[in-house]
């Protein structure tokens, strides 16, 4: 029975992933990637025409991933309560228990490591990160927009900023995670993100 190639493919997406949040996507070469999983240049070149195609297919599958996962914390969130800031709230929380067992820092996120080199990559790769990057934008401001209308925060309260607040916590913890080597980091700025938005709609 002939294989269908999905598991060398991913081994091979697996492997650049692990690189590029290690030392960033131009420095990764294909040879890295071929000493890591074993395969040869022809496994990769049959599943990849260029290393701008590698790219295009990573930032492809993490959006799916941080997809599904946002539409999976929404959804738990929204079973658990009717109310929109306690479903904020439970986004936070389910944000904080992806990250409770850290014994070393976060390797970060794989589009904060994309971005860092943007002159270098096309535009369908960033407009890929973009978008990713709205949909938690937007799918943030809707649940803080209905809770501000059971909870009026200050009448200067910027919402966008404040759902675009969530991502630069984690993109910032990412970093500083990393360069002073403290693993719980990530989890005690989203638990001051948490306390924020709590401050913000006077929340018992």
């Amino acid at each position: 029975m002939a294989r269908d190639g999905t598991q060398t493919r991913n081994s091979i997406l697996d492997a650049a992933h692990a690189l590029t949040l290690r030392q960033g996507f131009s420095a990764t070469s294909i040879d890295q990637i071929l000493a890591q999983t074993g395969l040869t240049k022809g496994a990769f070149f049959h599943h990849f025409h260029s290393k701008g195609d590698l790219a295009r297919a990573l930032v492809h599958r993490y959006a799916d991933m941080e997809s599904d996962l946002l539409n999976g914390f929404v959804a738990r969130a929204e079973r658990l309560s009717d109310e929109p800031l306690q479903q904020l709230l439970i986004i936070v929380g389910l944000s904080e228990e992806l990250f409770a067992d850290l014994e070393t820092p976060h390797p970060g996120c794989l589009f904060g490591s994309f971005c860092y080199q943007n002159a270098l990559l096309d535009a369908d790769v960033m407009e890929v990160v973009g978008d990713a990057m709205r949909q938690w934008r937007t799918t943030l401001l809707a649940k803080l927009e209905a809770a501000a209308q059971r909870h009026p925060p200050p009448a200067d309260t910027d919402l966008e900023a404040v759902a675009d607040m969530f991502m630069t916590v984690f993109e910032g913890a990412f970093v500083l995670s990393r360069v002073l080597g403290e693993a719980d980091l990530i989890i005690r700025q989203l638990r001051n993100y948490r306390r924020h938005l709590e401050l913000l709609f006077a929340a018992a």
